[in-house]
């Protein structure tokens, strides 16, 4: 067991002027940045995410570490907080190895009246800024169905589960062909055609299928895709955003949607966040949002094969 480091001083100072210049460039721009709590009453309901769950002594019910500032910061816009950023700690259960660390540090943020195409030329700005002096091409913005059909062969709408299944089989991804398919186009994009993406230039991901939304709204038009897009570094994804979905309704449905494919699937059922759906409820303003990972762009900057380089500590040695 070592008590050291696993980032290097250099890398924990370069890091330093990172978070600096993160800072520097919100305000440029007038967005403010917020605090909201760690610890919450309501878990994520995304089928892809696991929170961690602690008890609060005087409190029945448990509290979770937020897996995303989210839906605290939306709260604050439905109350007029105008445009906003945080910089801050988040935690997911189950995550562990090269690229990820239970513990981690996200910048998130939200722009009224962006939609998702305005909010990726904001991310590859940042990105931009802080990757500096290092010069970026102009990134590439690639749909979800041409990444697909690209990198793995098959038609993310038309293919079949089987050919999902036989495409992984060709790429040497043992998939079960009893997954779901959302599942196993998560595969496919997470092992297959993820890691040959943005090895050139930044590489946005855009235009998700429908089933994959999350929080973001649909788009118009057959076949429905949503307004999502992520963006991809060196192989690695850093950063999901969305056009925001601001229906109270629609929201509920699918964290109810969710919550069943979670019980499918034998995973932890949380609660709901009845906070932010009475604020949907109140009324949010249109507006785009983005997580980034922070620690994942630090160890680009500093040309690093993991993310323990990047961190004063992993979880290994915390």
């Amino acid at each position: 067991m070592s008590w050291r480091p696993t980032a290097t001083l250099n890398a924990l100072q370069r890091r330093a002027a990172m978070l600096a210049a993160a800072r520097e460039f919100f305000a440029g721009r007038g967005v403010l940045e917020v605090e909201t709590p760690i610890l919450s009453s309501a878990a994520v309901s995304d089928p892809q995410i696991e929170s961690l769950a602690t008890r609060v002594a005087g409190m029945a019910a448990r509290s979770y570490l937020c897996t995303s500032p989210e839906y605290a910061m939306k709260r604050l816009l439905a109350a007029g907080s105008g445009d906003i950023y945080q910089i801050c700690k988040v935690f997911r259960d189950a995550e562990r190895g090269r690229w990820h660390n239970p513990e981690f540090t996200l910048i998130e943020w939200y722009r009224l009246g962006y939609d998702d195409a305005a909010l990726m030329t904001e991310v590859e700005a940042l990105v931009g800024c802080l990757l500096a002096p290092r010069r970026l091409e102009p990134a590439e913005r690639l749909s979800y169905s041409a990444a697909l059909q690209r990198h793995a062969g098959v038609d993310s709408h038309a293919a079949s589960d089987g050919d999902l299944t036989e495409s992984a089989r060709r790429h040497g991804v043992v998939c079960d062909a009893e997954l779901d398919r959302d599942a196993k186009l998560d595969l496919l994009m997470g092992l297959v055609v993820g890691p040959r993406l943005g090895l050139d230039r930044p590489c946005f991901i855009c235009d998700y299928p429908a089933s994959q939304a999350a929080l973001a709204r649909l788009k118009p038009g057959l076949p429905p895709v949503a307004a999502r897009f992520e963006l991809y570094l060196n192989g690695v994804e850093m950063a999901n955003g969305f056009h925001e979905l601001v229906n109270a309704g629609e929201q509920r449905a699918r964290f109810g949607q969710d919550l069943a494919l979670r019980r499918a699937r034998g995973r932890m059922e949380s609660p709901l966040d009845e906070h932010l759906l009475a604020a949907l409820e109140a009324g949010m303003p249109d507006c785009a949002g983005v997580a980034l990972g922070f620690d994942r762009l630090v160890a680009i900057a500093l040309g690093a094969a993991q993310l323990a380089d990047a961190m004063a500590f992993t979880i290994d040695n915390a």
